[in-house]
């Protein structure tokens, strides 16, 4: 059992005979009253994200999980197949249990949290940022901005990221996979 002071970010939980992954958390202690956790908690089963206040010192049961590398290989549908990096096992996941399926590129590594009593994955853990390549965008139009511009891009996984108007088709951008927005050009 661990308490509310234990709360971190990727801690996964049973809470309301569900199991959900903490994604954002808050220590709040107002001036009146009791110090509370106000927590987002993503379901692993739905997918579906909940906010929720813990009550601080509560206790909450947490799951045992361990992190593997996997790498992407192939969709299929709505189901995602993996390959262990150790041992090259594989597994098919659903689309619903990936952070950010529309950002995974084949060959990407990424981290799998597994549940220790039962060896079900739980989530997938996307690298903090990827690399794509720009496979369609309109040329920017420069003189009708104020500042700050932005276009909409698709890049090689088919995904739709805004970026700035100097972007051109080929040009490889760096993403950030939490919010799905651009972050820089790369060179080569």
């Amino acid at each position: 059992m661990a308490t509310t002071s234990d709360i971190r970010n990727g801690l996964c939980i049973k809470h309301n005979n569900d199991i959900f992954k903490v994604v954002e958390f808050l220590h709040v202690k107002p001036g009146k009253g009791p110090a509370f956790v106000r927590t987002k908690l993503k379901s692993l089963s739905s997918g579906k994200v909940l906010e929720n206040t813990f009550p601080a010192g509560r206790k909450i049961e947490d799951i045992r999980v361990e992190t593997q590398k996997f790498q992407f290989l192939y969709p299929e549908g709505d189901s995602f197949h993996f390959m262990n990096t150790q041992d090259y096992n594989q597994i098919t996941l659903q689309k619903n249990v990936i952070d950010a399926p529309g950002l995974l590129k084949e060959g990407e590594v990424v981290t799998i949290i597994i549940n220790t009593e039962d060896d079900m994955p739980l989530s997938v853990d996307m690298p903090a940022s990827v690399i794509l390549e720009v496979t369609h965008t309109e040329p920017g139009v420069k003189g009708n901005t104020a500042t700050n511009a932005t276009k909409p891009a698709t890049v090689e996984t088919g995904a739709q990221v805004n970026v700035p108007l100097f972007i051109n088709e080929g040009d490889k951008v760096k993403i950030d996979t939490a919010k799905g927005a651009y972050l820089e050009r790369v060179k080569e």
